[in-house]
């Protein structure tokens, strides 16, 4: 439920504080004393778009903030943390809007976020009811949705449209497929021919690594062995070369070990360096005397660089893409040249999720065509409660001919509200007053599968009677008993049956005009009562209380 709305520079809102109680809320109020800010607030803070002309006269932003508490904030947590945002703590929802002269911010849960983010949140937070905006009844699409809902097909409805989802990429893969047709003989050849450069040229990852090395040192075989040799005499070419003077250095410390034992520490250092030093020499003396130059060699080796040269141009920049490449024309060649299995291949597979679907669409079917006659039932039980004393109302299920994304069916309400009228599809009721009674009637049966926590109706009381009015009344105390229900309505058989009454109004503060909303009772809200009644007289004031001392 919404246990806290805060509203800062909104419209004629200067600042309002508002913690609704749980149950049947009424807010009622002149016209033009602000009771569209209220829905206006509740609106943002569910992703509204909003700009700066909703700012209040005179103030650089304003500021919507909305505490919820959820009995169920598992959904809600699940959409949170996908986006990287704290979860409910023990079902504590804050939700904070922003609106500048630049731009606007949200928040959720004190973590900007998107506004797309907002919108889902919201969809699970408040069941937003406005005028005419029941008119959403009329899709079909959204008959069937309130069918799922009150069937609680939620299990057979995502294993369907998973069904549904995996027969449709098999049956684009087979099309696309048979559509393609087959490869010209000139396609084959181009792919062949890729295939046999790269396979003939036979590199290796090592050799495709180390090449350009290997060319560096042909090519340089001469300057290099020249280099070489003199650093191999200068470590062991004999008299005065480093090793014998080592061998020297040697000498003189054994001499000064037979002197004074204390130095024979420096003789193992010394010798490390001496096998060092003969090891070092050894090897130089190796490299440079495998420092031939070969013409042969050399030209071998700028042969391969060219051609590696050629394979990255063409089919990749290093050779690890021109291997992925190769992978690629092999594959695409043995899709070709067995096309036909191919293709066969394709067809069982789409045949098969095509029977997976079949058997998902048929455990739905049979929850929604258990659960449309219950619904008709449920539904004629409150529509007569609400005026249509003699109405028929049906939920049609009709298959189609190929399976859609929702089902292999399609769903419609038929409603026939007068006595001696043949049923008509629900879009064909022109009456905005008639809508609004079916809407509440399908929301009474849904009741109990429904988890919204807020129901808000803004003014879906138009366009009806006084006793009809009542009746509407009655029916939004009893969804208060499931849910948070808060209606705005100018009808005081609606608001005397409200567990709490609220009254917006005008002031002047300040010079300027304020919008205020407060709790009404005992005395106060007999007056609020009888102003709605349109009289001030004894009578009035008598209907006024008999409004609310009769029993609900």
């Amino acid at each position: 439920m919404l246990t806290l709305l805060k509203i800062q520079n909104l419209a004629l809102v200067d600042e309002l504080l508002w913690e609704p109680q749980e149950g049947f809320l009424g807010i009622t109020g002149e016209t033009g004393a602000g009771k569209s800010v209220i829905m206006g607030g509740i609106s943002l803070v569910l992703g509204e778009r909003a700009d700066k002309s909703l700012i209040r006269s005179g103030e650089s932003q304003c500021c919507i903030e909305a505490l919820f508490h959820l009995n169920k904030p598992g959904q809600v947590n699940r959409l949170l943390e996908e986006a990287g945002v704290p979860p409910c703590e023990e079902g504590g929802l804050i939700i904070r809007r922003v609106i500048t002269q630049s731009g606007n911010r949200q928040f959720i849960n004190s973590s900007p976020v998107t506004l797309n983010l907002l919108r889902a949140i919201g969809a699970w937070l408040v069941d937003m009811h406005r005028p005419d905006a029941h008119r959403s009844l009329v899709s079909q699409e959204r008959q069937m949705d309130l069918l799922d809902a009150f069937a609680e097909a939620d299990t057979p409805l995502l294993q369907y449209r998973q069904a549904y989802q995996n027969w449709q990429q098999a049956h684009r893969a087979l099309q696309q497929a048979q559509e393609s047709g087959m490869a010209s003989e000139r396609e084959l050849d181009f792919l062949r021919h890729q295939v046999q450069e790269i396979e003939s040229a036979a590199f290796t990852e090592d050799e495709a690594t180390q090449l350009e090395a290997r060319w560096q040192r042909a090519r340089n075989a001469s300057r290099l062995r020249d280099t070489a040799l003199p650093l191999a005499q200068n470590l062991d070419g004999g008299q005065d070369s480093i090793i014998d003077r080592l061998h020297q250095i040697i000498r003189q410390a054994r001499d000064l070990e037979r002197m004074d034992s204390g130095c024979s520490r420096w003789i193992e250092g010394l010798e490390e360096a001496l096998a060092t030093l003969e090891d070092t020499a050894a090897e130089v003396q190796d490299y440079a005397e495998s420092l031939e130059s070969d013409p042969e060699e050399l030209a071998w080796l700028e042969n391969r660089i060219a051609l590696l040269d050629t394979l990255k141009r063409k089919y990749g920049t290093d050779f690890q893409a021109i291997m992925q490449h190769l992978e690629e024309c092999r594959a695409k060649l043995d899709t070709l040249d067995n096309r036909e299995e191919h293709l066969q291949q394709l067809a069982e597979q789409e045949k098969q999720q095509r029977t997976l679907l079949g058997q998902a669409a048929a455990v739905l079917s049979a929850a929604r065509s258990q659960a449309a006659p219950k619904l008709a039932a449920d539904f004629l039980k409150h529509a007569t409660q609400l005026g249509f004393r003699q109405s028929l109302f049906e939920v049609r299920l009709t298959p189609q001919s190929t399976p859609g994304p929702h089902g292999a069916e399609s769903v419609e309400f038929f409603f026939g509200p007068n006595p001696g009228e043949p049923l008509k599809p629900l879009r064909q009721i022109a009456s905005s007053g008639e809508l609004a009674r079916v809407m509440l009637a399908l929301k009474s049966a849904l009741a109990v599968q429904d988890d919204t926590p807020l129901l808000v109706f803004d003014e879906i009381d138009a366009n009806v009677g006084g006793e009809i009015a009542r009746a509407v009344g009655i029916k939004m105390r009893e969804l208060g008993e499931k849910h948070q229900v808060i209606a705005i309505t100018h009808f005081p058989q609606v608001a005397a049956l409200a567990d709490a009454h609220y009254l917006i109004s005008k002031v002047q503060e300040a010079g300027r005009t304020v919008s205020q909303l407060r709790q009404i009772e005992g005395e106060t809200r007999v007056n609020e009562l009888v102003r709605m009644l349109g009289t001030n007289s004894e009578s009035a004031e008598a209907h006024a209380r008999e409004l609310l001392s009769t029993p609900h």
